[in-house]
């Protein structure tokens, strides 16, 4: 785990050349990488989203594409379309700029419901159907998608499927004035960003995967500790439709992750602590009555938190 730790330092580190003083939330974004997981960054206009997918796709060495979504944008200039050649007389595949191992897809809630769904297959089964015919995406495959908050003009709300299939949420937030000084200080001949180098291959990204899945151990009591909390907001009052089974599954895979972030082959229970904001809270649907009172899925999952006891430790072989 030693090797993880070292090479995650290195891609942090190269990361936060660009982006000032959000350590959290670029840890985050590596964790979702590790863990094959699409990440979904949610803020204001102008705090750096498109910055922080474009500064992960450059250090780890995978090919990119960038996807401008926009009210015109259909799903067939998505996925990619079959052309009919006249000189051999079948038609040829031409694919879309999905077909890519990290795909930034900027301001994704600009685009049409029907657009937004093109995005569905490929996320979870890393293929996509054109005409009948189907493609396997390259291997890793990341989306890495910016959103205005909703309530900004010219947005749709995501469709609770396509939220789903984001493996966490992350929001950067207002940098801090010293944090910010040093940005301007930065950009002041050109942006940093043209200057970041590949700190990781494709290949060296996909071995790390394999060996967290295989080799960080999660205990019994943790994985109980995980389907409990996701129970809770099944059944919790101000929730009308809590987290699916995979919200169990991404918050698994996202604390093996932070695990071996942190040099441990084992997961602990603050691992799991950490991750259930960023891996559920957009896959929770607060109810109408909730909403008038402007309760926040934060809210609700701190006090999951709180009600959900926290598991002890036990010994792998205890004395007979």
């Amino acid at each position: 785990m030693q090797r993880v730790r070292a090479i995650a330092e290195r891609v942090i580190g190269n990361v936060e050349t660009v982006i000032v003083g959000k350590h959290e939330e670029v840890e985050l974004a590596f964790i979702a990488l590790l863990c094959q997981g699409h990440v979904l960054i949610e803020d204001v206009p102008g705090v750096g989203k498109t910055v922080l997918a474009k500064a992960f796709a450059r250090s780890i060495g995978c090919s990119f594409r960038r996807l401008q979504f926009t009210p015109d944008l259909l799903p067939s200039d998505v996925t990619g379309v079959s052309i009919y050649n006249q000189k051999s007389g079948e038609f040829e595949f031409r694919p879309g700029p999905i077909v890519a191992q990290v795909v930034l897809a900027d301001e994704i809630n600009r685009a049409t419901p029907k657009t937004q769904s093109a995005l569905l297959e490929c996320m979870e089964e890393r293929q996509i159907t054109v005409d009948g015919v189907t493609y396997d995406l390259p291997r890793p495959f990341i989306v890495l998608a910016t959103q205005n908050p909703i309530e900004y003009e010219g947005t749709f709300p995501l469709p609770e499927a396509q939220l789903d299939r984001f493996l966490l949420r992350i929001n950067l937030g207002y940098p801090r004035k010293r944090d910010e000084m040093i940005m301007l200080e930065r950009q002041q001949i050109q942006h940093p960003i043209e200057q970041l180098s590949t700190v990781i291959s494709a290949e060296e990204l996909i071995e790390l995967q394999q060996i967290i899945r295989q080799s960080v151990y999660v205990d019994e009591l943790i994985r109980d500790y995980i389907v409990s909390i996701v129970e809770e907001t099944r059944t919790h009052s101000d929730v009308y439709l809590g987290a699916s089974p995979r919200g169990s599954l991404a918050l698994f895979r996202a604390s093996q992750a932070r695990a071996a972030l942190y040099g441990r082959d084992y997961v602990l229970p603050d691992d799991v602590k950490s991750l259930v904001i960023p891996t559920l809270g957009h896959r929770l649907i607060v109810n109408p009555g909730a909403r008038i009172k402007h309760t926040e899925t934060t809210t609700i999952i701190q006090e999951i938190l709180e009600s959900v006891p926290v598991p002890g430790t036990r010994a792998l072989h205890p004395r007979r």
